[in-house]
């Protein structure tokens, strides 16, 4: 696996009990006027927490000579989204928030109002007049309104409610509970949509819960039991059934495996660790990462705090499930993220990591759900969830550190480039799980040993050029799901 530039994040519940001895502004806040509630909540937990707290001026300790100073900066800015953007490092591309909590942390958690359908937006026009925008469905969610309405992927749609599709209306036509999608036909042969009269309409279901495990099933390739594992989070509430899906991989005999992770975005670093270890084995000596903090707090954790190693079972002792593979084929793009990228790596140093597809996000760096709860050090907690300010629901996720494995490996701001390029057609989007579906083939070829990279590398891509936003769910997420206590 070829590992290519610096870090880079994602997202992260950390639930710590803190009795701490630190100094410095966090824990000696100033009163503050309540119409600058939420900035000083986000200022004094971004001044304990961020990872990068001491390149940022306005973070740091000594930054204010009075409390009526302080005041007055955070005053000056009084919208909280243009006040949390102007204390980010620079290069902070992943920091994020919201106004409500309880929407932030249902997200992450992969409930969401959704219909399922989740597009590639591309122009095939020769030119700028958008007059050949379409969205391709890259996935259709099991269980949801999109499922139900046959909707399957590689399907192509040229408008939205009899409206041309373009890049300044796209979202908007999207944001509705419900709307109609006018259907295109594919021309194959001269890579063109046609325009056709049919339609479907969709609707987005409020609390809709996504499996993550979009679709496993072993494959006999040539005599050879192949798993095939197309997983799209790392959701800790079916950690369970990841373990049975390996259960029944190692039942069927599967000696290959191809991890399916093009459109993981990550999830938890705990769920990210398990899946490794019913990949490598319960080797419960071997480091699988470590965590660095912010000069302020990595003193205060233990070793046994940072180092997480790979594990043996499951929960309440249950045993992982595991193949004990020597190598692994991942299928990873750009919108392989975070936790993704922490398996790729945290693996590494121990079996040989395939990576067919395109270079990967390049997230390393976590975060976690700050809200206002000072008792807390502003960190979010279910149990604590009623001494969070009654007046300020706005939480952030900062970047607040990042992972390493075991050889001190974290520098892939730029991604992983992959060892065989394998980029994804608009018009041979194929099925998931279908010997024949592009990628997929690749990897089966590369295990039955027949594999021809030039052909691979040769075939007539529509490279997307833009994904929609306002359906995307996969922000790059890691989430911390282990108690850390300071020292």
């Amino acid at each position: 696996m070829k590992k290519v530039c610096l870090s880079l994040v994602a997202l992260l519940f950390v639930f710590i009990s803190c009795e701490s001895d630190l100094d410095g502004a966090a824990f000696n806040q100033p009163i503050t006027p309540t119409e600058v509630t939420v900035q000083n909540f986000m200022w004094q937990s971004m001044n304990l927490w961020y990872f990068w707290q001491d390149q940022v001026p306005d973070l740091a300790d000594d930054r204010f000579a009075t409390d009526e100073e302080y005041n007055a900066f955070l005053g000056a800015t009084p919208d909280p989204t243009d006040f949390i953007q102007s204390i980010r490092f620079e290069e902070d591309r992943f920091t994020f928030f919201n106004e409500d909590f309880e929407v932030l942390l249902n997200s992450l958690a992969g409930v969401s109002r959704s219909n399922g359908l989740q597009f590639f937006s591309v122009d095939l026009s020769a030119d700028d007049s958008e007059s050949n925008r379409f969205l391709f469905v890259r996935n259709v969610v099991p269980g949801s309104d999109g499922a139900a309405q046959g909707i399957a992927r590689g399907d192509v749609f040229w408008g939205i409610n009899g409206e041309q599709i373009t890049s300044q209306n796209i979202v908007d036509l999207l944001s509705p509970d419900t709307y109609t999608l006018n259907v295109g036909q594919l021309d194959t042969e001269n890579r063109l949509v046609l325009q056709t009269e049919q339609e479907v309409t969709v609707t987005k279901v409020e609390n809709f819960q996504e499996d993550p495990i979009r679709l496993a099933r072993t494959l006999d390739v040539n005599g050879t039991q192949v798993g095939y594992l197309m997983y799209r989070s790392f959701n800790r509430n079916f950690n369970t059934e990841l373990n049975d899906v390996f259960g029944q991989f190692v039942a069927d005999g599967v000696t290959e495996l191809v991890l399916d992770m093009r459109y993981n975005g990550g999830g938890s670093v705990n769920t990210s660790r398990l899946l490794a270890s019913m990949i490598y084995g319960r080797n419960t000596n071997d480091l699988y990462l470590r965590q660095r903090w912010n000069s302020k707090l990595q003193s205060q954790f233990s070793d046994a705090q940072l180092n997480d190693f790979f594990a043996n079972e499951v929960s309440n002792g249950v045993p992982i499930n595991t193949l004990n593979l020597s190598r692994v084929y991942v299928l990873g793009t750009g919108r392989t993220a975070s936790a993704s990228e922490l398996v790729m790596n945290g693996l590494d140093p121990y079996i040989e990591v395939i990576h067919i597809g395109s270079t990967t996000t390049g997230k390393n760096e976590f975060s976690i759900s700050l809200v206002d709860n000072p008792n807390r050090n502003y960190q979010y907690s279910p149990s604590t969830e009623n001494e969070i300010n009654p007046n300020n629901r706005w939480i952030i996720q900062p970047l607040v550190g990042r992972n390493e494995n075991a050889v001190g490996f974290f520098d892939y701001t730029d991604g992983f480039a992959p060892d065989v390029e394998q980029l994804e057609d608009v018009f041979n989007l194929g099925s998931f799980g279908d010997p024949s579906e592009p990628m997929l083939a690749t990897a089966l070829e590369m295990i039955s040993g027949n594999v021809n990279t030039s052909r691979s590398r040769q075939r007539n891509v529509v490279i997307p050029t833009e994904t929609v936003e306002v359906l995307e769910k996969e922000e790059g997420i890691m989430l911390l799901d282990k108690q850390l206590d300071f020292q």
